[in-house]
C-alpha cells in the first residue's frame, strides 16, 4: 500500500508536457485567442515603429502602430496603406475619401462604384450620387443607389462657406467624395469601422460654430431666467402665514403676569 504522506516527484519532461497542454487549452479559449492576437500585433507594431518610411505619427510609437495593425486586420487591408491614409483631426481618426473608394472597389463585394450627376453645373441644383451592384447580382436587377449630394446641401450644411473650402474650387470632385462616403456608410459601414472621412471632418470643424454658439447662448438665457421667475412666486408664500393667526394662540399672557 502506498504511503499517503509520500511526496511524488514529477520528472521535468512530464512537468513540461503538462504545462504545454494547459497552455494549448488556454489558447483555445476566447481570452487566449485574444491574448495571442494581441501578442502578434505588438510584434508587428514594434517592427513597423522602427521603419523610416512610415508617417511621422507612427515612428517609434508602438501604440499608434498597434492601432494601425489592428485596423488593417479588421479591414483586410495593407498596414502601410492604413498608416498612409489614416489622418487625425482634432484627436479624431478619419480616412481619406479616396482610400475608402479604393477599399470598396477592392473588397470584391460590389462592382466598382459609378457616379451619376444631375442638374446644372453652374448653380445649386448640381448633384451627384453613387450607384453600384453586389457581385452576386449577376443580372444587375437591384442597383444600390446612394444619397444625392448637391451644391445646395453643401451650402446649407456650411461646407461651401468655410475658409479655404475646396467646394468652391473643385465642386465636382468634392461631390464625388461626399457621395461615396454616404454610400459607404449606407451599404458597408464596416469597411470604415464607423469613421468619417477626412474631408467631412475638415468641413465640420468650422461649419457648426455659429450653431453651437446659439445653443450655448440659449442655455445661458434659460439659466438666467430661472431665479427671476421664482422670486415673485415666493413672496406671497412667505407672507401668508403671518396674516392668518390662530384664535387665542399668541395673545394669552403667561400665568405669572396675570
Amino acid at each position: 500500500m502506498d504511503n499517503p504522506n509520500e511526496v511524488q516527484v514529477v520528472a521535468p519532461e512530464e512537468l513540461q508536457m503538462i504545462q504545454e497542454k494547459r497552455k494549448a487549452q488556454f489558447e483555445m479559449t476566447p481570452m487566449g485567442q485574444e491574448m495571442r492576437r494581441f501578442e502578434i500585433q505588438n510584434r508587428m507594431a514594434a517592427m513597423y515603429a522602427q521603419s523610416t518610411i512610415i508617417p511621422e505619427a507612427y515612428r517609434n510609437n508602438i501604440g499608434n502602430c498597434v492601432i494601425a495593425v489592428d485596423m488593417a486586420m479588421r479591414m483586410n487591408a495593407s498596414i502601410l496603406m492604413i498608416m498612409q491614409n489614416l489622418d487625425t483631426i482634432k484627436g479624431k481618426p478619419s480616412f481619406s475619401a479616396k482610400f475608402l473608394i479604393a477599399t470598396i472597389n477592392a473588397s470584391g463585394r460590389f462592382t466598382p462604384i459609378r457616379y451619376e450627376f444631375r442638374g446644372n453645373p453652374n448653380d445649386d441644383t448640381y448633384a451627384c450620387r453613387v450607384v453600384a451592384y453586389e457581385t452576386t447580382d449577376k443580372a444587375r436587377k437591384e442597383p444600390l443607389y446612394g444619397t444625392w449630394i448637391s451644391m445646395d446641401m453643401a451650402k446649407k450644411e456650411g461646407w461651401y462657406g468655410k475658409d479655404g473650402s475646396k467646394w468652391r474650387t473643385m465642386p465636382e470632385q468634392m461631390l464625388r467624395y461626399r457621395a461615396a462616403a454616404f454610400w459607404q456608410r449606407l451599404y458597408c459601414p464596416e469597411i470604415s469601422m464607423g469613421l468619417m472621412t477626412t474631408e467631412e471632418y475638415e468641413d465640420l470643424s468650422d461649419g457648426r460654430k455659429e450653431y453651437i454658439q446659439e445653443i450655448d447662448a440659449e442655455a445661458n438665457r434659460q439659466t438666467l431666467q430661472i431665479p427671476e421667475e421664482k422670486k415673485p412666486e415666493e413672496k406671497p408664500e412667505d407672507t401668508a402665514p403671518a396674516e392668518e393667526k390662530p384664535l387665542g394662540s399668541t395673545e394669552r399672557k403667561p400665568s405669572f403676569m396675570q
